[in-house]
Order: C-alpha cells, then structure tokens, then sequence
C-alpha cells in the first residue's frame, strides 16, 4: 500500500512502464528508497527463511523476481543523478552510496541464505538446470562469495566497513570532478583568440560566458586529457591554456583535489582484494572477466604499447616537419588534424575533412544513419514519441519495434550542460526480463555543444563516432531476449561489453549508411565522393597518439591496481610517472587519456582494473568487422546472426564462447593491429 502513495514506485500508466518524471520531485526518492529496501529486505528473509528445501526456482529465481521497488527507483534516480545532477540530487546519491552498499552486503552476507545457494551451487549438476539458470546459479554463488560470506565475523565486518568507505569516496570522486571541471572552464576576452573554432562553437562559448555572468567567452573542458578545442585553436597560448587547465584537474590543492581520495580508495580495494585471497585488486576483478590474469592484460598492454610507442616517434617528427619546429603537448593534436587532412587529401589546400560536418546534421544523422543502419540490419524501426516526455527537456523519446512489433522504448539525451557529468553512455532505465515481463528503456547520453537557436547541431569525426558506438549499447539492451533480469543487455563481463559498441562503429562511414545521411544541413546536396574517400582516408588507421594515450590510461588503470596494501604510494603524481615509465608509455608530448585525478572510469565508476576492456574487446570487434564485410556488409541476415548468437544473449551464455561459434574460430589479434597500424 505505501508503494501507491509514492509517485516514485507508483505504477506508471505510460508505454513500457516509462516514469512518469513530471510527477517525480527530488524530495520524493529517500522515502520511496525506505519503502523499497523494506520490501526487499523482507523478500530476501522470506527466502532465506523458507522451511523448504532449496530449489533453483525457490532461491536463485526467487531473488531475481525480488527487489522490483528498489530496480524501479535505482532506475529513475540514477538516471537523473548522472546527466542532470544538481546539489539535492547529489547529497541524495552520497546518502545512497553507503545505504545501497550496505542492503547489499546484508543480502550478500545473510548465512542463512548463502548456506542455501552454497547447497544448490554443490549440487548443480544434479539439478537439470540449462545453460542460463547454470551461469546464474554460479554467478550468485561467486557473488557471495566475492562479497565476504565464506570469510568470519571480522572479516565480514571489515568488507562491510571497506565496501561503505568505497561508495562514499567513488560517489565524491565523481562530483569533485565535475564540480572542478566546470570551475576550470577557460574564459577569453577577445573571440579572435578563438579562431579555429566554428560559429557555432564560439556563440556556445560566449553563451556560456554569459550564464556564469562574465564578460567574454568560457571554453567548458570535456571529459578527456585531450580537448576538441585543442585541436582546432589556430593560437598556440590559447591551445596552451585549454590543454594546461584539463591536466590539472583535482590536483590544484583546491577543495576537489582528489588525490587523498585515490590513495584511501586503493588501500582500501587492495586491502578488500587480500581478505578474500587475491594478490591484488586487479586480480580480483580480472576473475570475473573474459581475461585469464592481470598478467595475461599486461602482456597485451606491453605488446601493443611497444609497437604504438615506435608508430608514435614516427607521427611526432611528422608533425614537427609540418609545424616548423618543435612542439608541446598542446600542440600535438592540433597537427595531428592538420596532418591527418594533408594525409587524405593529399595536400593541405585540396580537400578539408573538416568540411564534413556540414554534411553531418545531428537529426538526419540520427534518422538515416544510426536507425537506418540497425533497420537494415536488425529489422528495427523508430517512431518518435512526442507525447511521451524524458527526464529533461532536452530528452527524446522514440518507440523502437521490430519487425513490426513494439519491443522498447529508446531515450537520447545529446547536448552538454553543467548539470551533466562529462563523457558519453549508454544506462537502462528498466532492463528485459522474460521473468519479470518487462521490456527495455534504454539512454543514450552525450555531451555535445547545443547550436545556437535555429543553427543545426553538427557532428565532428569524433562525435560521429561516439553516437554510433553509444547506439551500439543502446542495440545490445533493446534485443535483449534472456528471462533473467541480471543477465540482460549490457550485463556482460566489463571486457566484453565494449566489443558490440564498437562493432556499431563501423556503420557510421559505410558506404551505404552514409550514402543515407550525409546531406548538406542547408542545401541538401550529397557529400561529395572525394569528400567521403577523403575522410575514410583520415580515419582508417588510429593515429599513434590516439593509441598511446588509450594504452597508458589502461597501463596507468592496472598500475594502481596491482599494488599490495603495503606498496601504496604517498604521492599520486610520483607513482603516475613511474607507472607510465615502466609500461615504456611515458612522453611528455602523449599524456594519458585520463590522468589519475580526473580518470573516474576507474575511481568514480565501474571500469578499476578493466579500462583496458576497451582494447581487449576491440579484439573481437576487428575480427567481426572482417566477418561482417567478408559476408557482405550492411546484410539482415548478418544481422540477424549477431542479434542471435550475442546481442540478444546477455550474459545467459557464455559470450566469448558464442562469439566464436559465430566466427567460426576464436578471435586473433591480427586485424586489431592492421586497424591500429601496428602489424
């Protein structure tokens, strides 16, 4: 009954049970979270507590149907808290951090039901179980376990100390960053000192000044070391200070410097690591994905920092020849595009790949690019929703079908603003579930600069790039067909879940896809086809940069995380340096990607010891690459063949194994280097 008096876990009367977020107020959700962790906590003790004997349907099944309050209200705050944080809502998430850490620790640890998955784990291969309810019987099982259930009384007080002290430090990590990446914004007083960047750019930069009551223009940081703006801005001080502000971040001494709180989280992960028999942190989540050991990553890390390293002497002394003399690290991807045109234009004055972005318009890459390609492919259609409203004004609701049959619902949420934590991602709002009988919410959320009103929003490579690849997880969640909740979509091991995102990659500059989309936003006209050459040119290849800077955040990732509780370091940036220089990744023209005080993949989200997923699921993605095109491309009934054997399995088989069937052999690092230019 008090479930109906919330607006929060009221049932909503929308398509797909989408919230009703009009009706939904921030002081609504601590009391819709008491309501929901009592219902969930009396769920478990009922099955825990249960006289009867333990079955796969009265345990493991039964804890999948339990907690449907808390999936409802975790779905919708967290989902507001990421793209449109504001101060109540993140009080309300360091307030959530400690209690959902400990409603889980106490399901995780409650001997009474662990001795019943224990018992059903010990006899699973009498209990005539399928291949899903085995791999859910045996991850619940290593849940427990992983958690702390087979440790003591101390030793179960100390992960529930450790695990609460965890969520609080990662929660403020994530908002010290955002709040110290808005304060770094770089403002100008004269637009000429903007020159390289687009109207549009510059009008956005001068609006931004404006909201924040300042005369001139404020150039707002993105997530990355590496800047956009960098790369565009023709005056070498003005590259210098956008660069040097992005580098700094939380390590200014200010009151979102975050480096105590990377020391305390990694005693802290390796001190967990230790209770529960790992070496290390690393090897401690590397258990659980597709990887063997840290040292099998490493191996890899080395293998292809080695060869990015010497590809990268090479594009650096390009670039000097290009630039006329020496060069910093502000410098580098400014040349870097500038060589890049020269590259596939074969000169610099003949074709500007930059000039594709008119051909670019946001909408129409959306609708005759990004739909059109899962279309063909996977038989989907989109019919916006008008009358259905997201979480924010700027959200878009779309109905997504296949084959004529309504199977979700698909959210995108593309424009930056302050209130919005940097980078891209794809969340659920609701997952899949043949059990629970619920179908998909899936978001998409990107960070790109709002044009001017009644100005097109136009895409750059890169951007390009990040649309389709996020709509690759968008795919992964919406064809989810398993009956479990917790094996659904994206529920996937961390270095398996990035290999079908980027498999949408190679979609975007397809000659048939983009043959859909690329119109001039104000003639209409088709790109032209040297245009389109030209630019598959530019982006064939990664550059070296690209892959350096990628590997040492990876390297840098695994550093930190294979330290022992007694090797953490006193200086953060001093174990920085070291790391990189002994992975052989250190220079000063390539930082990381992310440098450690700002790199909240690993210490404000999900990705510790598992950035380098990206690169191990690229392995298998540049093999499917060549499976797709030996095959025929932009074909349904390869389409039809992925959605089968991977995006519609979760984790209900075994990924890496079904991937393979797929190919017809396991994955091989060959087309991964011809990619990377590294063979």
């Amino acid at each position: 009954m008090a479930a109906t008096t919330s607006p929060v876990l009221a049932d909503s009367p929308l398509p797909y049970g989408l919230p009703d977020f009009a009706s939904i107020s921030d002081d609504d959700f601590l009391p819709a979270y008491d309501i929901a962790l009592a219902e969930h906590r009396a769920e478990v003790e009922a099955i825990a507590d249960s006289t009867q004997a333990p079955t796969f349907d009265n345990t493991v099944a039964a804890l999948e149907a339990s907690g449907r309050s808390l999936a409802r209200v975790n779905g919708i705050f967290f989902n507001l808290e990421g793209p449109d944080s504001n101060p109540q809502r993140a009080k309300i998430a360091q307030v959530l951090a400690v209690r959902l850490t400990e409603h889980a620790n106490a399901i995780a640890l409650n001997p009474a039901l662990f001795a019943r998955i224990a018992e059903l784990y010990e006899r699973r291969a009498e209990l005539d179980l399928d291949e899903a309810q085995t791999r859910l019987l045996e991850q619940r099982y290593r849940d427990a376990i992983r958690s702390g259930a087979a440790l003591d009384e101390a030793g179960q007080e100390q992960m529930r100390e450790i695990s609460a002290r965890l969520a609080t430090l990662t929660t403020d990590f994530g908002q010290h960053l955002l709040d110290d990446t808005n304060d770094s914004a770089v403002h100008f007083e004269d637009a000429a000192d903007l020159d390289g960047l687009s109207p549009s750019e510059i009008a956005a930069a001068a609006r931004a000044a404006a909201d924040a009551g300042r005369d001139g223009y404020l150039v707002a940081l993105e997530l990355p070391t590496s800047q956009a703006t960098v790369a565009k801005l023709t005056d070498p001080a003005a590259r210098r200070r956008v660069f040097d502000a992005s580098a700094v971040r939380c390590a200014r001494g200010n009151a979102h410097d975050t480096r105590e709180s990377i020391l305390e989280i990694v005693r802290l992960r390796a001190r967990r690591a230790a209770l529960l028999g790992y070496a290390n942190h690393a090897e401690y989540v590397i258990a659980e994905e597709t990887a063997p050991s840290p040292q099998s990553v490493a191996d890899l890390l080395a293998r292809l920092g080695a060869a990015a390293m010497k590809a990268a002497d090479d594009e650096l002394a390009r670039l000097a020849a290009l630039a006329g003399g020496p060069l910093g690290a502000a410098d580098v991807t400014y040349w870097l595009a500038a060589d890049q045109r020269a590259r596939a234009a074969g000169s610099a004055e003949s074709i500007d790949i930059d000039g594709f972005a008119d051909y670019c318009e946001l909408d129409t890459v959306i609708t005759d690019g990004v739909f059109a390609a899962a279309g063909r492919l996977y038989g989907l259609s989109f019919a916006e929703r008008d009358d259905l409203a997201g979480y924010h004004p700027d959200v878009r609701v779309w109905e997504v079908s296949r084959n004529g049959t309504g199977i979700g619902l698909f959210l995108g949420d593309y424009f930056a603003r302050p209130s919005k934590r940097g980078g891209a991602w794809m969340n659920n709002i609701v997952d899949q579930s043949r059990q629970l009988g619920t179908a998909p919410i899936v978001v998409n959320v990107l960070n790109l600069t709002r044009p001017e009103p009644g100005r097109p929003c136009l895409l750059s490579l890169d951007q390009l790039t990040t649309l389709f690849h996020e709509f690759g997880h968008a795919i992964h969640g919406l064809l989810s067909a398993v009956d479990y909740v917790s094996q659904s979509g994206t529920s996937v091991p961390r270095d398996f879940v990035e290999f079908p995102s980027q498999v949408n990659e190679m979609w975007a500059l397809h000659p048939e896809v983009v043959a859909g989309y690329a119109r001039h936003h104000l003639t209409g006209e088709p790109a032209p086809a040297e245009l389109i050459d030209a630019v598959r040119g530019a982006t064939g290849t990664e550059s070296a940069h690209s892959t350096v800077e990628y590997l040492a955040a990876a390297a840098l990732d695994l550093a930190w995380h294979r330290l022992a509780e007694d090797e953490i370091p006193d200086d953060v940036l001093e174990f920085e340096r070291r790391a990189l220089s002994d992975a052989g990744l250190a220079t000063d023209l390539i930082p990381p990607r992310y440098r450690s005080t700002y790199f909240n993949h690993v210490f404000g989200g999900g990705y510790s010891s598992a950035y380098y997923s990206y690169i191990w699921s690229e392995i298998l993605d540049a093999e499917t690459e060549q499976w797709f095109l030996a095959g025929g491309g932009l074909r349904p009934e390869l389409g039809a063949a992925f959605a089968e054997a991977v995006l519609s399995r979760g984790d209900s088989v075994d990924p890496v194994a079904a991937h393979a069937a797929m190919i017809g052999h396991s994955a091989r690092i060959e087309p991964l280097l011809l990619r990377r230019g590294l063979a």
